[in-house]
Parts: structure tokens; C-alpha cells; sequence
């Protein structure tokens, strides 16, 4: 594993992988793509993109993988989720398949494809902790949002809702695992990227 410019994974079995390497390089990370258990242990964080959870899932049981990217993330692993990513990191999941698995990690409730199908995909400005000087664009595609959280996570956004209605948490953090509803990894805005590159340096340090 590195020692100076961290090795982050991008899980390669279905969706955006490709947007997301070049969103980690940008953020001064050497990325690569993991299929196998044999290159899931040799990277020092792992991201887990956008797709199709289920899919991902199933995809996931089928190469062998769920068993050790959930004995990585019990080590200590950095995991970063987008989209589907969020919800392979959820505890539980709603509307989901009853045969469906998730890695799990984050101590949270997160709705499945909770802001309506394909068609009604939407980008807003989310004011996101720790990015103060200015907001992050969110494209949701199909995207999930988390219903509650346990006490040791960590609410970093949240998108308002119309109408009055209640808010809806967006991204989270939880130890070395963090999580979002949106895709930054297609806006060109690389922060949330290097948030969790600096996540998996700090890792890195702390076991050397």
C-alpha cells in the first residue's frame, strides 16, 4: 500500500467508475479499479460509486466481494459511497429488495431511490459542512436520501425542502466511511473528493 500518495479502489462491477478515478486523480490520489478481493486488499480506501444497488449487490455476492468489503470496512477501511454507494453503506435500507445486502458501516436508515425515478433526476446548490466558502452543486439521479442516523454520525448536508416539508439528509460521515445522495464526481467540483482523500491519508498515518 502507498505511503505518500494514497491508493483509493474504485469498486469496478457497475456504474460511474470511470468519472470517478478521474475525480480522485484530480484530488492527488492514484486510483484504481477493484473487481476482486485480491485488489480490494491492496488499496488503501475504496469508493463505491453511483448505479444501481441492487445490481451492485447482487454483482458483489456474485465475485465474492461482500464478505471482504465488509470485513475491510469492520478494520477500518475509508469507504466512500455516492448514490447507490450511500445505500451499500447503509445499516438498513427501505424500498429496497427483501433479498437485497449491503455492506453496511454507517449507522443509518437511508430510502431508496427516494426522490422519484430516472425523469425527475434535479441539481441544487447544498451548503455543505466544512465547505463554507461555497455551496456544492448536487446532481440526484435517481438518488436516495437518509431517513435518520445514529448518534456517531455526522450530518454534513442537507437539501431544503419545498413547501415547508421536513429537510432531507444528503451526506454523512461516520468514522472512515462517508456517504452521499448526489454525484460530485460530475460536476468538476473535486472537494468532496479530496475530503475523503485527506480521510484515507489520515488513515494511512494512523497504522503506519
Amino acid at each position: 500500500m502507498s505511503t505518500s500518495i494514497p491508493t483509493i479502489g474504485v469498486l469496478a462491477l457497475q456504474g460511474d467508475v470511470r468519472e470517478h478515478q478521474i475525480a480522485l486523480a484530480e484530488a492527488d490520489a492514484l486510483a484504481r479499479p477493484v473487481r476482486r478481493a485480491e485488489e480490494l486488499a491492496e488499496v488503501d480506501g475504496l469508493v463505491i460509486p453511483g448505479g444501481e444497488s441492487t445490481t451492485m449487490s447482487n454483482l458483489a455476492l456474485a465475485f465474492d466481494l461482500m464478505e471482504p468489503l465488509r470485513a475491510r470496512v469492520a478494520a477500518g477501511m475509508p469507504v466512500y459511497g455516492s448514490c447507490a454507494g450511500m445505500i451499500m453503506l447503509a445499516d438498513k435500507i427501505l424500498d429496497g429488495r427483501d433479498d437485497q445486502q449491503t455492506v453496511g458501516g454507517i449507522d443509518m436508515v437511508v430510502r431508496r431511490n427516494a426522490f422519484g425515478r430516472q425523469n425527475e433526476s434535479f441539481e441544487s446548490e447544498i451548503a455543505f459542512k466544512g465547505f463554507e466558502d461555497e455551496p456544492v452543486h448536487g446532481v440526484f439521479i435517481r438518488a436516495p436520501w437518509v431517513e435518520s442516523v445514529g448518534a456517531g454520525v455526522e450530518v454534513l448536508a442537507e437539501l431544503p425542502a419545498a413547501d415547508g416539508a421536513e429537510s432531507r439528509i444528503v451526506a454523512v460521515r461516520q468514522g472512515n466511511l462517508l456517504a452521499t445522495s448526489f454525484h460530485p464526481e460530475l460536476t468538476g467540483d473535486h472537494r468532496v473528493h479530496a475530503l475523503f482523500v485527506r480521510m484515507v491519508e489520515e488513515a494511512v498515518r494512523t497504522r503506519a
